[in-house]
């Protein structure tokens, strides 16, 4: 771990460096670095400068390099390695100002750059889910306020140690003044990290909470051994079936768990704690309906329309960089912008979100995360994929012992469902955390 006051030295040095080759308030940089220590130097010595931290979409790899690029034209690229190679082989990349490491002169000098609430901070992709990655732009209230809403959730205090996968959340910590350790091996793909060393960084550095997306969280959980000392686990970035809230439950039983719903466009939306869930929640998801998501936050406004979920409110993104793609995503209702998540919902007496899925994903009356849900409560199961089409659904499981003949016998309660074991189910790029549809599909061709 590296203290507040080396990262502050570290992120003035780098902030000199790029000074001198000429980046100041409102130049766009682009950050191609994976997640580290070094990581955090560069955007905040960007942050220091007034400048504008972008990054690529890194489940599009080398084409969201290129794309993210094209899209805004930055001024100068901030990278390692094999991204300096490719700034000399692509066009795009190679016009860019390659920011040099800091030397030992810059080290005692201090830039901080006033940024305006409403300057532009922070420019991100989305995961191009249903499409190519689509630009948004936050600046620094809009992060402010985020970073607030979070923290009502979270609760961070100074001494708190989190093991975090999640980048935003680091930003976060360095807020609040807690420490924040980065999960060891290739986060680029979470659920190939190994539990084992996960558990070790977390005993050696006397991690007390866990910020990470299903898939990490997966791995941390997986363990004979419990963790007495984790206080608490936050995850999203994905679906959090009851499956891996049993299993993070029984690898931290003096865990408070909890489970975050939001996207890149609206970060939060909705929060449950595990002990809120009841006996009755328990059987509803068992029995196909739906994935509880809990009780929206109190600054956010939502909508149900033709199953969808629209959400409204002051963190919510009003618009992306190409204004075309807010045509299919952005609605003027009232005196509020909505913004349609593609999330198929529905709302219960309580008020609480059951997730259903992705809306274009379900058809003849079955939603994915409906049958998904159920399907990951059955013995020996442990993923569950769900085509929706007529005149029957396609239900890709993934497990140990797993029968065929007894499996589709519980999916036909759910509705007309052929059953397909597979050794795994193809998972997203970017968290590992939500099935790849589009690669199921192409599989059980």
């Amino acid at each position: 771990m590296t203290d507040n006051s080396e990262l502050a030295k570290a992120s003035a040095a780098r902030a000199t460096a790029y000074q001198r080759v000429g980046i100041g308030a409102g130049d766009v940089v682009l950050i191609a670095r994976g997640v580290s220590v070094e990581l955090y130097e560069i955007l905040l010595a960007v942050f220091r400068l007034g400048a504008v931290a972008m990054f690529p979409e890194p489940a599009a790899g080398l084409k969201g390099l290129r794309l993210a690029t094209q899209a805004v034209r930055p001024k100068a690229l901030a990278t390692a390695g094999i991204g300096h190679v490719l700034r000399l082989v692509f066009p795009e990349l190679r016009r860019l100002k390659a920011l040099p490491e800091p030397d030992d002169g810059a080290a005692d000098q201090e830039i901080l750059a006033h940024l305006p609430g409403d300057a532009p901070a922070l420019i991100t992709f989305t995961s191009g889910s249903t499409g190519r990655p689509k630009g948004i732009v936050r600046t620094a209230d809009f992060l402010m306020l985020q970073h607030t809403l979070l923290e009502k959730l979270r609760g961070t205090k100074p001494g708190d140690v989190d093991l975090i996968s999640l980048p935003v959340f680091i930003l976060s910590n360095l807020a609040a003044g807690a420490a924040s350790v980065i999960p060891a091996g290739k986060l680029t793909r979470p659920a190939k990290l190994s539990g084992a060393r996960l558990r070790a960084q977390i005993a050696a550095h006397r991690v007390n909470r866990v910020v990470a997306p299903p898939a990490v969280c997966a791995r941390v959980a997986d363990g004979a051994q419990q963790m007495e000392q984790i206080e608490a686990v936050f995850t999203g970035g994905g679906p959090v079936f009851p499956n891996l809230l049993h299993a993070i439950a029984r690898a931290a039983p003096r865990a408070a768990v909890h489970a975050v719903y939001g996207s890149t466009e609206a970060e939060p939306i909705a929060h449950i704690e595990m002990k809120e869930i009841t006996a009755a929640d328990w059987e509803a998801m068992a029995h196909g309906e739906g994935l509880l998501a809990g009780t929206p936050i109190a600054e956010i406004a939502v909508e149900i329309r033709d199953h969808e979920l629209f959400v409204a409110g002051p963190h919510v993104n009003r618009g992306y960089l190409d204004p075309t793609d807010d045509r299919s995503t952005k609605c003027i209702k009232g005196d509020k912008m909505w913004h349609r998540t593609g999330d198929a919902a529905r709302m219960d007496e309580q008020g609480r979100v059951w997730l259903l899925g992705r809306r274009e994903a379900s058809s003849g009356g079955l939603f994915p995360f409906a049958v998904e849900t159920a399907a990951l409560s059955w013995p020996g199961v442990r993923q569950a994929a769900l085509l929706a089409g007529e005149p029957r659904a396609k239900l890709a499981v993934a497990g140990d012992g797993l029968s065929s003949i007894a499996l589709q016998a519980r999916a036909e309660k759910l509705g007309p469902i052929d059953v397909v074991l597979l050794q795994e189910v193809p998972m997203d790029k970017r968290h590992n955390s939500k099935a790849d549809y589009a690669r199921l599909k192409m599989l059980l061709a």
